[in-house]
């Protein structure tokens, strides 16, 4: 004779040695787990083995998934996952706003211009400390490879303006400039280029403009010397900053309507902003400096206009 003792979390039951081994596992089974309940209808030895099994399987499978979830929750990658949702629908909510491929030295200088000038921006970058380190100055940007077609796309690049490629290697603007083409026809694309002989493949692959820094810099450091007094002005007029820039592109299309197909002179900026109107370019991407007063302001055609921050700022608001 021996008694079985069946401890649960509510108390202990003492089950009588006339009871069978499968009905004490059961009832052990079923108070241990905190189950508890009761039998509708008296269950043979099948039925109870299978119920146990059921319940320490479930209670297996609950602990697992709950281990799962906090280890998920523990290491951070559930608040990485929940900020990357919320930085995707801001991306998705953009309109004409600015691609950035690469956050290097080029593509750093690029982000804190156009932040001046607050437009939108976009940064795709592989580097996830540089993506933390974005995320931390809430500038919008993703974590991911620019030549990857789904990456531009989850950047919306179908809805953007322009697209900046400005990563260390020219085979990979070269795909970029490739794939952002085929994505978006429309798309104004400016490309980074290290070497003289990639310009002509990157203006093939649908490149609008391509900029050689290394170039630029030395002919810069260069004119400095030649021409100190000009480059040391235009350097002055290019300065970053709202407060500081003194030269402005207008867009025809986006003046008032009764000031299309009309001339300079109706449009009078001098007047109206005390701006100097200082350049032209037409529908046919044709620069004219110092333009006429009866030059003709067309559908798809920019005046460029000189003025103080002040004069700039009256600029938007006459306009």
């Amino acid at each position: 004779m021996f008694l079985v003792l069946n401890v649960g979390t509510f108390g202990f039951k003492i089950i009588s040695p006339e009871y069978s081994w499968i009905e004490s596992l059961f009832m052990t089974v079923i108070t241990v787990s905190t189950v508890g309940f009761s039998e509708v209808h008296p269950s043979d030895d099948a039925g109870k083995l299978f119920t146990v099994f059921l319940i320490i399987t479930s209670i297996s499978i609950y602990a697992y998934v709950v281990s799962v979830i906090s280890e998920y929750i523990a290491q951070g990658r559930f608040f990485n996952e929940l900020n990357k949702r919320k930085m995707q629908q801001k991306i998705n909510h953009l309109e004409n706003h600015i691609i950035i491929c690469g956050y290097g030295r080029n593509g750093r200088q690029a982000v804190e211009l156009l932040k001046s000038y607050h437009k939108n921006c976009v940064v795709i970058d592989q580097n996830v400390k540089i993506i933390e380190e974005l995320e931390s100055n809430g500038i919008v940007c993703m974590n991911g490879d620019a030549t990857d077609d789904k990456v531009l796309q989850q950047a919306n690049i179908l809805k953007a303006s322009h697209l900046i490629t400005a990563m260390p290697g020219d085979s990979e603007n070269l795909f970029v400039v490739l794939s952002a083409r085929q994505l978006n026809p429309k798309l104004k694309i400016i490309s980074r280029a290290a070497k003289e002989t990639s310009i002509s493949k990157l203006k093939m692959a649908g490149a609008d403009n391509i900029i050689m820094p290394d170039k630029i810099g030395g002919s810069h450091m260069a004119s400095l010397i030649v021409t100190p007094d000009l480059m040391e002005f235009v350097d002055h007029l290019s300065i970053e900053g709202e407060n500081s820039t003194n030269l402005e592109e207008v867009a025809i299309n986006a003046l008032p309507r009764e000031y299309i197909n009309k001339t300079l002179l109706d449009l009078d900026v001098r007047k109206k902003t005390g701006c100097l109107v200082i350049g032209f370019k037409n529908a046919f991407n044709e620069y004219i400096i110092n333009p006429d007063v009866h030059t003709v302001l067309e559908p798809d055609s920019h005046i460029i206009v000189l003025g103080k921050p002040e004069q700039i700022k009256k600029l938007h608001e006459v306009f």
